[in-house]
């Protein structure tokens, strides 16, 4: 059978799309270094569906060009509450540039993969136009660029710490992590009048105020004081000290405000808004997303779209906690996940699009294999600062039942129009192994399960490394378990006649990594019979612990030194370790 569905309107991108709507004049004006595609993997779409859902008048501009007169910028007017700028799903820089900060070929969020229709620091660049062409209107950052840019950071591509995204940009506001509940407060509270400068309380909100007018009196709650700028810039054990104070409050479900010194001016961080309800989610993801890419690219492909549009997320959130991930940062460690009901309404929605051909290239999230996974005592989890609730062990107060998502598997096996459903992103093989085998007879029917139905071949696991010392450094089991895991999934194989693949992701030139380390990842893989593709060589990204060890050089929360590749010629050298096959004949 084949499902209808209804196909609503695409937000406008134009003068002429806003006129055809009868609007005289617009709420809100989104800016976005990606194209405009209408779908919940879409951060500015997810933002424009919010405001559009509540009654405001959202239109969206995507890729706007910064190089010509900046009409671009000019050619809707002047929002009435304001301007929403982001750089897109991406950070830019990594977007842009390689691990060897070399200028990338392709960017997968623009139209033919075109690499020039976004500039460097994209968020920067966009909310400092804006800030000048009308300086009287509010221009409200977002994204996950300036989410993780919201305090003082390390940046990669200038080799150097900078200042808070809003004191480079003078920005009004920025909304940092997953950004519905907070824009939506805050359009409600700029549309009864209140004024911009007295919006200083709304969670997950951070915000920059001249010192001269600053007061903790305006803060409720616990309030942690950082070492300013000025001190980080000075200080790497300081700029250390700093991370760790934002990395535990940010993993806690009932957090301190950050107030941050650069300058003459400060930093005010808000707590986070509590995880998503179940309803919350759902509210969120059935919005009436046309789930295709705005019309004005006439067939062009967008190659991230290509990559999302047969797929479902069903779940937010991640309680890995992996060093070089900036997920937890981003979306948080609590884990929200999404009704069934509305997973299964999705995937109609997708069953209905015209080149669907019954497979579904993914069901899953940032780990597949989290959906309802949470606390099992929340009041435990309320006292709890981990930034992992898998390393260095599984946390005794973690329910891994994966009871939810088998029963949800199974529905969607049985929807009529679904021949296969792909789990393509990476599950955590730590939730069902515990180094002795699977951790419960669930976690066997689990595993099971996934090989049997729901790989397309290829099995993704990111085991990252196969020492102990890079491993603890990056927050991962010990390579013994995923050892473990091949012995089950090659037994699983021979005895189902599977023909599956185990593709595991490895990383090079991680803090802690030295030549040694990689020369016996090469030994151990080789053996293993691996001929290592799914590789990358670390980049550090701001606001994760391996870019402040990556800088610093110490470990932040034990103080003590570790090793750092930090020249072109000691990553590439380490990175060539995975590739010893290519001089063979």
């Amino acid at each position: 059978m084949a499902y209808s569905v209804h196909t609503p309107e695409f937000l406008p991108t134009s003068a002429k799309e806003r006129d055809s709507r009868g609007w005289d004049c617009l709420d809100v004006i989104l800016f976005t270094g990606d194209a405009y595609v209408d779908h919940p993997s879409f951060g500015a779409a997810v933002i424009g569906r919010t405001l559009e859902a509540q009654g405001y008048r959202v239109a969206i501009v995507p890729q706007p060009n910064w190089r010509d007169d900046l009409r671009d910028f000019k050619k809707l007017g002047t929002p009435r509450l304001f301007f929403g700028v982001t750089s897109g799903s991406m950070d830019s820089m990594v977007n842009r540039y390689t691990a060897n900060k070399r200028l990338r070929s392709s960017d997968a969020y623009t139209p033919d993969g075109r690499n020039d229709m976004r500039p460097d620091y994209a968020a920067c660049t966009y909310a400092r136009t804006l800030k000048a062409l009308f300086p009287q209107t509010p221009v409200i950052l977002g994204g996950i660029e300036a989410s993780l840019r919201r305090l003082t950071h390390y940046d990669y591509w200038q080799d150097a710490l900078r200042p808070s995204i809003l004191y480079d940009t003078r920005a009004d506001l920025l909304v940092y992590g997953m950004g519905e509940k907070p824009v939506v407060e805050l359009a409600r509270r700029l549309s009864s009048g209140e004024a911009m400068e007295t919006l200083t309380d709304i969670p997950q909100t951070a915000c920059i105020r001249q010192q001269s007018s600053y007061s903790d009196a305006q803060h409720s709650g616990d309030i942690i004081t950082l070492h300013s700028f000025e001190e980080c810039q000075k200080s790497k054990a300081k700029f250390a000290e700093n991370f760790v104070h934002i990395e535990r409050e940010s993993n806690k479900m009932q957090a301190a405000t950050l107030h941050e010194k650069v300058a003459d001016m400060v930093v005010t961080v808000n707590p986070p808004y509590p995880p998503m309800s179940e309803q919350e989610m759902d509210n969120s993801f059935g919005l009436p997303y046309t789930r295709l890419p705005h019309p004005r690219y006439r067939g062009k492909r967008i190659p991230a779209y290509e990559m999302v549009k047969h797929s479902i997320n069903i779940h937010r959130g991640c309680f890995g906690g992996c060093s070089f991930c900036t997920i937890s940062m981003h979306q948080g460690k609590f884990v929200a996940s999404r009704s069934q009901q509305s997973v299964l309404e999705e995937v109609k929605k997708v069953a209905a699009l015209p080149d669907f051909r019954g497979y579904l290239s993914d069901v899953g999230g940032p780990s597949a294999n989290m959906y309802r996974m949470k606390g099992k005592n929340a009041a435990a989890c309320a006292a709890c600062a981990r930034s992992s609730c898998l390393y260095p062990k599984l946390c005794v107060n973690l329910s891994t039942d994966t009871a939810p998502l088998l029963e949800l598997y199974a529905k969607i096996r049985a929807l009529p129009d679904i021949k296969k459903a792909f789990v393509g992103s990476g599950i955590r093989y730590d939730l069902f192994l515990n180094g002795h085998g699977f951790l419960d007879k669930d976690s066997q029917k689990y595993f099971q399960t996934l090989l049997r139905h729901h790989v397309s071949g290829r099995l993704k696991v990111a085991p990252e490394h196969t020492d102990d010392e890079v491993l603890a450094a990056m927050r991962k089991p010990s390579y013994r378990l995923f050892c473990q895991l091949k012995q089950l999934f090659d037994a699983q194989n021979r005895a189902e006649n599977l023909r599956l693949q185990l593709i595991p992701y490895f990383i090079s030139s991680h803090p802690a990594c030295t030549n040694a380390h990689m020369q016996q990842l090469a030994n151990i893989t080789r053996l293993q019979g691996f001929r290592l593709e799914q590789v990358q060589d670390f980049t550090p990204t701001p606001m994760t612990l391996s870019s402040v060890m990556y800088y610093t050089g110490i470990d932040p929360y034990t103080r003590k030194k570790i090793y750092v590749a930090y020249t072109k010629e000691q990553k590439l050298k380490q990175n060539s370790c995975f590739f010893w096959y290519k001089g063979k004949k």
